[in-house]
């Protein structure tokens, strides 16, 4: 299916940049996953897991990836192929994973999360032509909900289910009881090797490709801004997810470290994790280093476990890190996107205030703009929508129809957030275009506003959006999570913090929700379109 896919083709200069400074190489996916496999054979893998814990070595799974990836080709699935799967963060996710990329297929990592609507419109959009999913994962039945969607997708030729597996599928033992695969197909590094699917802040997720030169760089990149000597890493976000993908299956091995993962994140069991297995956790969105801080099990002896925590794929108000050095956990704050996943970041001996206030300076081999609604480009502390490009850009949407509307002259991804850069070229994210809140024709930054309420006593967690208004057409309306055994501030009391912390009248939040959870994405971050959504519903 890959071969009519619409690829974006690099300007010859660009290329000619990323090969110089050893962005790209002659390696693949596959290539790098079974050398490192090799190499750090010895070292731990284990699924945290109420269900389905596992135990053992990196090369264990390495010889189930290869068994994969040998029942894979037995079936004629391979390079061109897509292989998609829906698997908790478990031990087959990670042989799956490794397995088809070891084959030279396409992989379509879902999260496990995903239900028959979305599952149908990826593996139809995609062309999967092999689909392996688990039976099922606490109370939700995937075999049941795909009867249905299996019949749609008229590329998909072989599913798989781990755990019982009814007559119309293939037994994922079946699949692998397979000689392991033993060469490599030869692969050219230009050709998709990851399809990773947008969080679904929007209505359809948009599927967007990667090339093996793209992820490669980024996991490159990724391994680089780490802190040296860190222990390892129990990673929260689901590996079905390109932020759990790259944390948990890619940057362990790069960086020779063991592989933990966890098919729910539940503090408690992180906690407990991190003292049994002499862990750090916590990174990604501030969601998981909230939930872990906020826990009463957690004690000074977890702390000292978190010596640098990155944070990223969310907005990161400036009072988590503040909290967290307070602590003595260092912050070091990164920005991307799935399409070009490291624009900016910073470093554990960054500046303190670099680290904590900004989301960094511009990495290797990225460039970045900020330019106003004509595109011009802007000075330092002026706000506009940032673009970037760089060794790890996406290679295209599979709607290629998506891709010529996200390009400014050719090579310029528009990423459709707001950000600033100071004079030392340190980008700051004020907002997102669709986050802007548009009262009375007078735009007011959500980011502004809720950077502002993460401080404010018996906040715990805080999101800002447009609802509607008759009069002014939208107005400003805060979602807040309480801190446990402090009430909720009501609107006087919240609109008079702000007044007194100098916010614009207009700026203020004209109606408060108390919410018990937010509704996130994968990778942690507020559905803030369900959250508008149902301010709409609400007033109709």
């Amino acid at each position: 299916m890959s071969d009519y896919w619409q690829l974006r083709r690099t300007g010859k200069e660009l290329i000619e940049s990323y090969v110089q400074h050893g962005h790209w190489t002659e390696d693949t996916l596959g290539s790098v996953l079974d050398r490192h496999l090799r190499e750090f054979a010895h070292l731990t893998f284990r699924v945290w897991s109420k269900e389905r814990a596992y135990q053992g070595t990196v090369g264990d799974v390495h010889d189930l990836a290869r068994r994969v990836a040998g029942g894979l080709s037995a079936r004629g699935v391979g390079r061109g192929d897509v292989v998609a799967f829906q698997i908790p963060s478990w031990v087959e996710a990670a042989a799956t994973f490794w397995g088809s990329a070891l084959c030279g297929a396409t992989v379509l990592p879902i999260v496990h999360f995903y239900g028959p609507k979305e599952v149908g419109f990826i593996l139809r959009q995609s062309g999967a032509r092999a689909f392996i999913t688990a039976d099922r994962f606490r109370s939700f039945d995937y075999l049941a909900a795909l009867e249905g969607v299996c019949a749609t997708a008229d590329d998909l030729e072989l599913v798989v289910a781990v755990g019982e597996a009814p007559e119309s599928t293939v037994p994922f033992e079946r699949l692998v009881d397979h000689p392991p695969i033993e060469a490599l197909p030869a692969v050219d590094p230009e050709e998709p090797a990851v399809i990773a699917y947008t969080s679904g802040t929007t209505a359809n997720p948009k599927g967007v490709i990667h090339t093996h030169q793209s992820i490669l760089a980024e996991t490159m990149q990724l391994a680089a801004i780490q802190a040296p000597g860190e222990l390892p890493t129990l990673a929260g976000a689901p590996v079905g997810h390109f932020i759990g993908m790259t944390t948990g299956l890619l940057l362990p091995l790069i960086r020779g470290l063991p592989i933990h993962l966890i098919d729910v994140w539940d503090p408690a069991t992180v906690l407990s994790a991190m003292l049994e297995a002499n862990l750090t956790a916590g990174g990604g969105s501030p969601f998981f280093l909230n939930s872990l801080l906020d826990h009463p099990d957690c004690t000074s002896d977890h702390v000292e476990r978190m010596k640098t925590i990155g944070l990223g794929g969310a907005p990161v108000p400036a009072a988590v890190g503040e909290r967290a050095e307070a602590l003595g956990i260092s912050i070091i704050r990164s920005y991307g996107c799935s399409e070009l996943p490291s624009i900016t970041g910073s470093r554990h001996d960054d500046p303190r205030e670099k680290r904590i206030y900004t989301d960094g300076g511009v990495l290797p081999g990225v460039e970045m703009r900020i330019v106003d609604e004509q595109g011009r480009d802007l000075l330092p502390g002026e706000p506009g929508e940032i673009l970037a490009r760089g060794p790890e850009l996406f290679a295209g949407y599979i709607d290629s129809s998506l891709t010529s509307e996200t390009f400014v002259d050719r090579d310029w991804l528009a990423t459709g957030d707001i950000g600033v850069v100071d004079e030392q070229g340190w980008l700051t994210i004020t907002d997102r275009k669709k986050d802007v809140i548009i009262r009375g024709g007078e735009n007011i930054s959500a980011g502004e506003v809720e950077e502002l309420l993460a401080k404010m006593p018996g906040v715990a967690e805080v999101a800002v959006v447009a609802g509607p208004d008759p009069r002014m057409g939208e107005r400003a309306c805060a979602f807040i999570r309480r801190t446990a055994g402090v009430g909720a501030p009501d609107l006087a009391t919240l609109q008079a913090y702000l007044g007194a912390a100098g916010l614009t009248r207009q700026k203020w939040p004209e109606e408060v929700h108390e919410i018990e959870e937010f509704p996130r994405t994968p990778s942690g971050k507020i559905k803030k379109f369900e959250l508008r959504e149902r301010l709409r519903n609400s007033s109709s």
